[in-house]
């Protein structure tokens, strides 16, 4: 008889190399990025003037991130708006005011501060322009199709054609507000934010079929 063999002992797993990523230094050099971006533009910004704000070398920011591209690109994602739970509120008026509200409240914080500095050079920079529309756009547009969705379940309105395309009627107005209007979108305070957000409500309900209680 062939002698039975001894079972096979898992290999030890490969030592890993380097020490881990430090991710306040991650978080700093982000951080950095965003205030370079605020004061310089894109054009004007540069990888040493990003490491020199955040205090470490331009070899631990290159570490890291290739490229100014995407170091940037890295702070959108950072930055940008994510994935926000649909509002309950029961009714398409309420729902829409707190999409309104938060859209506003995005706007004249960091997310703002970064659309600014970045929608110029996005407009003849394809990775930019996907980095934004990534992080800045498509998550709230979902969230405005889903509100309309469920306002159309509830009987509230009829069904309506094209509902991707709604993100952009309901949230383009306030975006307009806070981008392209001369005071820059972080000298708003928050209820002058909340104010406009409740000021655009009625016309982003009409858009959609509904209207104001």
């Amino acid at each position: 008889m062939t002698p039975s063999t001894a079972p096979s002992q898992p290999a030890e797993p490969a030592p890993r190399r380097g020490r881990p990523r430090d991710a306040a230094r991650d978080r700093a050099l982000l951080d950095a990025t965003l205030a370079v971006l605020a004061e310089s533009g894109y054009g004007g910004l540069t990888t040493a003037a990003v490491a020199a704000r955040a205090g470490v070398s331009t070899a631990t920011l290159y570490r890291r991130w290739s490229s100014k591209e995407d170091l940037v690109i890295a702070a959108a994602a950072l930055y940008g708006e994510g994935a926000h739970t649909p509002p309950e509120t029961g009714s398409l008026e309420g729902d829409l005011r707190v999409v309104l509200r938060d859209k506003a409240a995005a706007m004249t914080g960091e997310s703002g501060r970064l659309m600014r500095a970045l929608i110029g050079e996005a407009a003849h920079n394809a990775a930019l322009a996907d980095a934004l529309v990534r992080a800045f756009l498509r998550p709230v547009y979902a969230r405005v199709e889903e509100v309309v969705r469920r306002a159309v379940e509830r009987g509230e309105i009829p069904p309506l054609k094209d509902a991707d395309l709604l993100g952009e009627v309901v949230l383009g107005p306030a975006m307009t507000r806070f981008l392209l209007t001369p005071q820059p979108p972080q000298d708003v305070d928050a209820d002058t934010a909340r104010e406009t957000a409740d000021r655009l409500l009625p016309f982003a309900l009409r858009a959609v079929g509904g209207g104001s209680q």
